[in-house]
């Protein structure tokens, strides 16, 4: 029973942060009413085993949607074969001011400049111990706001430690165009420095805990070749577990003469596709096989899934199509992979 359709006017109708929060009460609602088993599609096993851990389908949730782990049980019941949450920092932040989200329908496209609001790291270690999720869940990191980049290390070390308990894996989000300087961190020395100093932390950890956390690193669409092909080898060079492919855009040329691409923030969605297919692509030759690829970036059908497979990815994530298509887009990709080979 697909009530999306119907429901989609009347969110649409809404501010999109408002329409957001209300989306999340009622997923939150549905399934602890039950409601969810008799709406939702059914979503087929798919196992695929990435970084050593077997995801029951390729279809993950991309983080951003519940940043604060509030969600983690609802959102699991749609079918999904990993949730990642955040981006959360080391202490709570409000974020940007608002309006801080745009929907853009004709394009299929969101503009956000959220900037990291949550609730900070304990809040979402306090959610996910609460939840009965026991499926593959990530936890990504970021910095505060008001942390000097050349002491970003600094929380995303924290925030490493913090989260290394609860997390199947944990996603460094250095590419998030709404922090200012943040993807500063992409770029030379300051990448090379910060991937060190979180693997030699993950050692340690990995020691201390007796369990091994997989990192992973999240990137952006407009990075250069030159810039690819050096995180490419510093994937390598580190043994990085993972790399996602990617965050949102601040490019508009694809936006023509729109009268919301000025806003600015990072747009995703359907504009964003070829791009984010192109590093994929990209990652996928420099990488040969030796570091997963995650891909996101304009997901709205199977077919769209398939092309980011195609290019050399093993797993992929969506969010802002599902804002556009509702819980079916899970089922609809799983099941589809589900039917036929990934790559």
């Amino acid at each position: 029973m697909n009530l999306y359709p119907l429901l989609r006017p009347l969110l649409f109708s809404l501010n999109p942060e408002t329409a957001h929060e209300l989306t999340l009460k009622l997923l939150n609602a549905a399934h602890q009413s039950g409601l969810a088993k008799l709406i939702y599609p059914t979503v087929q096993d798919n196992p695929v085993t990435v970084m050593g851990m077997i995801f029951k389908n390729p279809v993950g949730l991309a983080a951003g949607l519940d940043k604060n782990g509030d969600y983690i049980d609802a959102l699991a019941a749609l079918g999904f074969g990993f949730i990642e949450i955040g981006t959360v920092t080391p202490r709570p932040q409000p974020g940007n001011p608002k309006p801080r989200l745009f929907r853009l329908p004709d394009h299929q496209a969101i503009i956000n400049r959220m900037g990291f609001n949550n609730l900070g790291i304990d809040h979402l270690l306090a959610q996910v111990k609460q939840s009965r999720y026991s499926g593959i869940l990530g936890v990504n990191i970021g910095k505060n706001f008001d942390t000097p980049i050349d002491s970003a290390a600094d929380d995303y070390l924290f925030g490493l430690r913090k989260a290394y308990t609860v997390a199947s894996y944990i996603t460094i989000n250095i590419s998030s165009p709404n922090t200012q300087n943040l993807r500063q961190l992409q770029q030379g020395d300051e990448i090379k420095k910060l991937i060190s100093a979180l693997k030699e932390e993950q050692l340690k950890l990995s020691q201390e805990h007796g369990r091994y956390v997989p990192l992973v690193l999240k990137i952006a669409p407009d990075l250069t070749t030159d810039e690819i092909n050096h995180i490419a080898k510093l994937l390598l060079d580190f043994a990085v577990d993972g790399v996602i492919a990617t965050n949102t855009t601040i490019a508009r040329d694809m936006l023509g003469d729109h009268p919301l691409a000025q806003e600015t923030g990072g747009l995703s969605g359907a504009p964003v596709k070829a791009k984010a297919t192109a590093v994929v692509q990209n990652l996928a030759a420099e990488l040969n096989g030796r570091c997963p690829i995650i891909a996101a970036g304009g997901i709205a059908c199977a077919a769209d899934a398939q092309e980011k497979i195609a290019a050399g990815a093993s797993l992929v994530q969506v969010y802002t199509g599902l804002i556009y298509q509702g819980p079916e887009l899970i089922a609809s990709i799983a099941n589809h992979f589900s039917h036929g080979p990934r790559g």
